[in-house]
């Protein structure tokens, strides 16, 4: 009987432990919310305009939200309403391979742009003269992201890839006197 006593105190203690600490964390003040920059409406990439972006107080921000203001600053992935801005969706700070080069080119279709997202994974091909076969400059590269179009596509899509520096010479040396066009990797996102 003494045993089971023992037990009860021990049992007991350790439940009146667990009341204390229960108490602290309920009553104890929580730091005061963070402000960060949240998208004010959907956004697409591209180029940040002053209104795109409003402080909103949070709680727990994301690791690597943005404080202060970006206006001008490229968006490299689309964001959603409401969403917190981190460091690495602006095209400045996004994340490439070692080795690699975010690399602009023009390709000639808008419509074929439009079937694309960041992370897709692309051919480039061109062609110089009319009747002659496309040829492939590049292979297996990653969109980095697909800056908003002008309101004249007549000039092609402009999209922004990840390629190595062999590559990215390739490919402005391709767009300076042809046509550029993509192919699209069924297993991309």
């Amino acid at each position: 009987m003494q045993r089971f006593g023992r037990r009860r105190r021990l049992i007991a203690a350790g439940l009146a432990g667990l009341a204390v600490i229960s108490a602290f964390l309920a009553t104890r003040p929580t730091p005061p919310p963070s402000t960060v920059l949240v998208a004010a409406r959907d956004l697409s990439p591209g180029r940040l305009s002053p209104g795109d972006l409003h402080p909103t107080p949070l709680n727990h921000p994301p690791a690597g939200a943005v404080r202060t203001s970006v206006a001008g600053q490229i968006l490299a992935t689309p964001m959603r309403k409401g969403e917190p801005l981190t460091d690495v969706r602006l095209l400045r700070s996004y994340p490439l391979p070692p080795g690699m080069v975010a690399t602009p080119v023009r390709i000639a279709d808008p419509a074929a742009a439009k079937l694309l997202s960041p992370g897709s994974t692309i051919g480039v091909l061109a062609a110089w003269e009319e009747g002659q076969p496309a040829h492939t400059i590049a292979e297996d590269l990653t969109v980095i992201t697909i800056p908003a179009a002008d309101t004249d596509e007549s000039n092609g899509t402009l999209l922004v890839l990840a390629t190595t520096p062999a590559q990215a010479a390739n490919l402005a040396s391709a767009q300076t006197t042809g046509h550029l066009a993509i192919t699209i990797n069924p297993n991309s996102q």
